[in-house]
């Protein structure tokens, strides 16, 4: 996974569906993330599909979600749920253990690393 500029270059859409369902396999399974599983329903699978949409334009690929859903603002969506700064870290936690199970690189998991504190952090709506 080396010699890409953006996220997208290094996994492609496959790569990104590959790890939303790696980022909400840990969530399912993971008691140290049981505060952000019980603010999703009980199928998974359609946040697995929005968030591949979200990550693929927000990598820097073809911008699925805003083709699907319109604008593309995170604020809103999470607005009915109490997202402090537990709640960032386990995303964040679920994301990392995702990055590791599809085997990225240090690289794209640098690349990523900031840009994915900013939206986490950007959706906490309680300290």
């Amino acid at each position: 996974m080396s010699g890409y500029n953006t996220p997208f270059e290094a996994l492609g859409e496959e790569g990104i569906r590959q790890l939303t369902n790696a980022f909400y396999d840990y969530m399912e399974s993971a008691p140290e993330v049981a505060g952000i599983r019980a603010m999703h329903g009980k199928d998974l699978t359609p946040m697995k599909q929005r968030l591949a949409d979200y990550l693929t334009g927000w990598m820097g690929g073809p911008q699925r979600y805003a083709e699907k859903y319109g604008s593309v603002c995170m604020t809103s969506p999470h607005k009915p749920y109490a997202i402090g700064t537990d709640e960032r870290d386990q995303w964040l936690l679920c994301m990392d253990k995702a990055l590791e199970q599809i085997g990225a690189d240090d690289t794209l998991k640098q690349m990523l690393k900031q840009p994915m504190f900013a939206i986490a952090d950007m959706v906490r709506n309680r300290d």
